[in-house]
């Protein structure tokens, strides 16, 4: 069976690269490889693995990726610790705690 990943990825400059892949192994290689100079990672090497999860649907992980993309930093690291009553919270009350993508 064929996996498609949807992952979030820390920059050494502390920001998250969100992505999808079949290849998550080759991807982490790739986003720490001079590969392809103009990507988002290319000069915030090396990238640490956050988060993934599996899919058997692409289209599910291309869904999850889009969704985790319009998310603001905050929520995203309540993903990555798993802690859903923030993850909940966050979801819910938006325009109290805001972007707050500096933190």
């Amino acid at each position: 069976m064929k996996y498609y990943y949807t992952y979030i990825v820390k920059c050494s400059d502390g920001s998250f690269y969100t992505g999808i892949t079949n290849d998550l192994q080759r991807r982490l290689e790739e986003h720490n490889s001079n590969k392809n100079p103009s990507s988002y990672t290319s000069n915030k090497r090396p990238v640490a693995l956050q988060w993934f999860e599996a899919y058997t649907n692409p289209n599910e992980a291309i869904r999850i990726e889009k969704q985790i993309k319009g998310w603001s930093r905050r929520k995203k690291i309540a993903l990555i610790e798993e802690n859903w009553d923030k993850l909940v919270l966050y979801s819910k009350n938006y325009t109290q705690f805001g972007d707050h993508s500096s933190e």
